[in-house]
């Protein structure tokens, strides 16, 4: 099931069980002249439809393969109706300076988006947060019957305790980690790991997690893509 179609595009076939949870294409997506190179694909004021959708969250500084391997991933083993590729105006554990403009990153993320199962957007923008916290808070009043499930690589889960309020996300939304190369081991041995670890999920419990209240979250093994964005700008630039 898509919830919310791209423009001029041919709406999915839908699947078994659809009209129970509200199936079919969704409204029209309203332009934002505050998300860049293209309309931003998420209705500009909610929707309340039933809809599972997870959250992938970033700089996207830029978009590259990897984090279309962890939407396809989270899409396929969570049992996900879309994923959103939520592109942050600015990070607060990033240095600005680094920081490519919120245009150029949207549009590296629109191009691994599919305007379908995978959206990218730059709604914070919006929204006008800043904190993963916030922007939780946000949706969950725009988007008050959607199941969301927050998305992030075990690189994230290792300094999650960093993060504003991380404590307030765990109770908000359940979350799944998706493996990263060299980070899997120390994000699964860390604080938030073992802090949370009676709310740990095993893998077979993994395509309810939308519907699970949290704190509830999961590591799903799978096979991993190197790919990295840090590394992407070293070779733009010749390092």
């Amino acid at each position: 099931m898509t919830a919310f179609a791209t423009a001029g595009a041919r709406p999915p076939r839908p699947r078994a069980g659809d009209a129970a949870r509200g199936g079919g294409p969704g409204p029209e997506p309203a332009s934002d002249p505050a998300s860049g190179p293209g309309p931003d694909r998420l209705p500009r004021f909610g929707d309340r439809r039933r809809v599972r959708i997870g959250l992938l969250g970033g700089s996207f500084n830029p978009a590259h393969a990897g984090h279309r391997h962890i939407a396809r991933l989270a899409l396929r083993r969570l049992g996900l109706d879309q994923v959103w590729l939520l592109v942050s105006p600015g990070n607060p554990l990033k240095d600005p300076a680094d920081m490519a403009p919120l245009a150029a990153r949207l549009a590296s993320a629109q191009a691994i988006a599919d305007g379908h199962r995978i959206i990218a957007t730059a709604i914070e923008r919006r929204l006008h947060t800043r904190y993963t916290f916030d922007t939780l808070r946000a949706l969950r009043r725009l988007f008050p019957r959607a199941r969301f499930v927050w998305l992030m690589g075990a690189d994230n889960l290792s300094q999650f305790p960093r993060w504003r309020g991380w404590m307030g996300i765990v109770r908000t939304v359940p979350f799944a980690v998706l493996p990263r190369p060299t980070y899997n081991h120390r994000a699964l041995a860390g604080h938030a790991a073992q802090r949370l670890r009676v709310a740990r999920l095993v893998g077979r419990e993994a395509p309810a997690i939308a519907g699970m209240r949290p704190p509830a979250w999961v590591f799903l093994p799978a096979p991993q893509d190197p790919s990295s964005a840090t590394a992407m700008r070293k070779a733009a630039v010749g390092v």
